[in-house]
């Protein structure tokens, strides 16, 4: 399936409303998702917040703020199709838990789509992959026991075809992991600047 098709469908999904896996989604689905045959860097994060939920563009929030500064570049370039695609493991907002948190990503789009999503860029030499359920999918059994080692062991995936490259995620509530791990500032951040910089 063409990239230009699959947005298309991905787009119109309607799959965790009308073929749930457990409780339907509890809003209108919007899929939030770029996809690509040009780009060589993937961001493959969780699910969209609501506020991505209500601009239908990816990392409009200070998250993404953080993530371009770790990267290095500007809206212009992140936003780009051409550049950069940005494929989450949820395209839908997932809604809240109990304590007002956002759900994880719906199961729905990673057993539905992603297989298909990478299948059909080639093209990519870069995956970010933020956060722990974007890390299970591309990495698998090479995932380390939680998220801090699994960055921490960096240098075991940077090398594959494609590069993978797992990061925090950038969202402001992670500000006191970064504090007590500085050597995320100071060894990855320069490789993921540079890499990308190749890149573009």
């Amino acid at each position: 399936m063409s990239v230009s098709t699959l947005s298309t469908a991905i787009k119109a999904c309607r799959i965790c409303v009308e073929e749930p896996i457990g409780t339907p989604l509890p809003h209108e689905p919007n899929p939030v998702c770029i996809i690509s045959s040009k780009a060589r860097i993937c961001i493959c994060g969780q699910a969209p917040g609501m506020r991505v939920h209500k601009s239908g563009k990816p990392f409009t929030d200070p998250s993404g703020e953080r993530l371009r500064d770790w990267m290095g570049i500007e809206e212009q370039d992140f936003y780009d199709a051409d550049k950069l695609a940005i494929v989450p493991m949820g395209f839908c907002f997932p809604g809240y838990d109990a304590k007002g948190g956002d759900l994880p990503p719906r199961k729905e789009c990673r057993m539905h789509w992603h297989d298909r999503v990478f299948s059909a860029m080639p093209q990519i030499e870069l995956i970010l992959v933020v956060g722990q359920y974007a890390q299970a999918y591309h990495l698998g059994a090479a995932r380390k026991s939680n998220m801090t080692k699994t960055v921490q062991a960096w240098r075991d995936y940077i090398d594959e075809k494609p590069a993978i490259l797992p990061l925090p995620h950038p969202s402001w509530r992670n500000s006191g992991w970064l504090k007590r791990n500085p050597w995320f500032a100071e060894d990855v951040l320069p490789v993921l600047k540079k890499r990308v910089q190749d890149l573009l």
